[in-house]
């Protein structure tokens, strides 16, 4: 089992940039595919990219490539997400989660964090 809780979210002015760090606890997150999500209000949750137990694999939503870059420390047990240029659709809580799968589905990953916002004005 593992526990996450993300942080660097916050306000920011469109083109500008995010690190969003994800922490994990126990001795297993190396073992863990993981991915951040958002969801934006009244809207579904969506995958936003995803990176293998070893950093070898990433893979991206198609908006955000180019902009986005998810990378893990497995020494940290933390999973981060650079996010540049910054659009006010990026608006979102985004949450990281772990998954025994390399996927983009939601629904397979079994452990989340709570989330933390980020709100980009234009």
């Amino acid at each position: 089992q593992v526990q996450l809780v993300e942080s660097g979210g916050g306000l920011v002015q469109a083109g500008g940039s995010l690190r969003l760090s994800c922490a994990a606890s126990g001795r297993t997150f190396s073992s863990y595919n993981m991915g951040w999500f958002r969801q934006a209000p009244g809207k579904e949750r969506e995958f936003v990219a995803a990176i293998a137990r070893s950093g070898g694999n990433s893979y991206y939503l198609e908006s955000v490539k180019g902009r986005f870059a998810i990378s893990r420390d497995n020494a940290k047990n933390t999973v981060y997400l650079q996010m540049n240029s910054l659009k006010p659709e990026d608006t979102a809580v985004y949450y990281c989660a772990a998954s025994s799968r390399f996927v983009t589905i939601r629904t397979d990953y079994n452990y989340w964090g709570p989330g933390t916002q980020v709100t980009v004005s234009s």
